[in-house]
């Protein structure tokens, strides 16, 4: 929409106009199950009177100006054109039932109806620009909601902390979320600060410098000409466009803890790497049997929250402009490589390996340098080349991996308790997209795949599930012995 530009106008962030360009445009899809049926009139009051609409991306519409600039513009909300309603039932197609023959469905044929549902929008159906870019379509007959988000509205950490501070816990109807704790560390004066911790700290000093160097010139590298070998699950150019297909992996977070706890100083994170690893290999083994070399590099592109604090945040702090938590786009981008390996005696080095790689990524500032060079391009040379740099990115690596830690109990929004939190993003050019989100003591991995490079998502989900599984037979065995 092209517009005169008003003194009220408020210009949009770098990443802001990155995520609107034709070949980064991207919708963040969070997919919200309840145990009741959908309350149409109850979910309406819930969002005219939530932060949601108070914020304002949320209320604000997308122009241009006469240069062709993008901007936000105040508008009145009408909730009716932003909730879409579909009574009819769908089958694992995305097809409407026609109920009056009888079927019966169950929970799993619901769960894949609504995966197919989501599949679909993440490839032909972009967010109209003549009302602020957010959608919740309500799936009444599987007593489900998804929230359509624009990317430029801001990341996957702000619009779930602004998710969260809507939501009450069910066994406290005035209380927040509980979420997973911050760890802190805490230095006791001066102790311990003798020449042994000088030397402590002038090595990881050096650690920083060396690794931040290493990896800064690997991620410029794979932005413009390195890229991974062509295996069964590699996307590329174009790929954003093609069908998409939609599967679930599901994870107990104690199993992941008792995983966690077989390797000294490892995090849920080095887990669900460990997990991939394994699952992928699992998965290439089973499409192309011995076709693939021992240790072949598989690289993933993860999203970093760089703000001063980890998680989820405080939705006063980033309604407030002048905060470091800070609403918006506030994440960097690093390069996260897993290696094929058939068959392995020990499960757990998949773990042990996807800890080495993490720690020295923890060493090391990429996800800075990534967001401040991305930052530099768009304000020198402009969204065009920020975006070819970041599609190309994406066509030289072969999966998006990322982690939210969500509520510890159960929660629920507009009075219906939840059953499941689920996250995705809109197709991407790599054939295959992993998003796990944690919530009341389970974890679940949404996976987007280009349907004609991966046909069996299901399939990938369970070489997921089974490497878990394997890991946490390894420990119990190790604990026996």
């Amino acid at each position: 929409m092209v517009c005169p530009e008003t003194s009220s106008d408020e210009p949009l962030t770098p990443a802001g106009r990155l995520f609107l360009q034709p070949g980064t445009d991207l919708v963040i899809h969070c997919i919200i199950c309840g145990k009741n049926p959908a309350d149409m009139d109850a979910i309406k009051s819930a969002i005219k009177s939530s932060l949601m609409v108070q914020h304002p991306r949320f209320c604000s519409l997308l122009v241009l100006d006469k240069n062709g600039f993008e901007h936000w513009r105040k508008t009145p909300i009408d909730i009716d054109q932003h909730v879409i309603v579909v009574n009819n039932r769908l089958d694992k197609s995305g097809n409407f039932i026609d109920e009056t023959q009888g079927s019966t469905t169950t929970e799993e044929d619901d769960e894949a109806a609504v995966n197919q549902y989501v599949a679909d929008l993440s490839v032909s159906s972009p967010l109209s620009t003549d009302k602020p870019l957010w959608e919740l379509h309500v799936l009444t007959a599987h007593k489900c909601a998804i929230f359509r988000i624009h990317h430029s509205l801001g990341d996957g950490i702000s619009l779930m902390s602004m998710l969260m501070a809507n939501c009450r816990r069910t066994d406290d109807a005035e209380a927040l979320p509980r979420m997973v704790p911050d760890k802190k560390t805490v230095i006791n004066g001066e102790k311990g600060r003798d020449w042994f911790w000088l030397v402590g700290v002038l090595w990881w000093f050096l650690k920083i410098v060396v690794f931040t160097l290493l990896f800064s010139v690997e991620f410029v590298l794979r932005s413009l000409l390195v890229s991974d070998e062509k295996t069964a699950i590699t996307g590329g150019d174009g790929v954003e466009l093609w069908p998409r297909k939609l599967a679930t992996a599901k994870f107990l977070l104690d199993d992941m803890k008792l995983v966690k706890r077989a390797v000294p100083d490892a995090t849920i994170n080095d887990v669900l790497l460990g997990m991939v690893s394994s699952g992928l290999s699992r998965y290439l083994d089973h499409r192309t049997p011995n076709a693939l070399h021992e240790g072949l590099r598989i690289t993933g592109v993860a999203m970093i929250n760089i703000r001063p604090q980890p998680g989820l945040q405080d939705m006063s702090k980033l309604m407030k402009s002048n905060t470091k938590a800070r609403w918006g786009n506030k994440f960097g981008v690093i390069l996260i490589p897993v290696y094929y390996h058939k068959g392995c005696n020990d499960p757990l080095e998949y773990l042990k390996r996807a800890k080495a790689m993490v720690d020295k990524k923890k060493h090391s500032l990429e996800a800075y340098f990534s967001y401040k060079i991305g930052d530099l391009v768009m304000s020198l040379l402009g969204p065009k080349y920020a975006c070819m740099l970041n599609y190309k990115l994406l066509c030289n690596t072969t999966f998006t991996l990322s982690n939210v830690a969500g509520p510890l109990e159960e929660i629920s929004l507009a009075g219906n308790p939840l059953s499941s939190i689920k996250v995705n993003t809109s197709s991407l050019p790599q054939a295959i997209t992993m998003h796990m989100l944690s919530y009341a003591g389970k974890a679940e991995m949404q996976i987007l795949v280009a349907k004609d490079i991966i046909p069996d998502p299901e399939f990938l989900a369970k070489c997921f599930e089974d490497a878990l599984l394997e890991m946490k037979e390894a420990v119990l065995r190790t604990s026996k012995a």
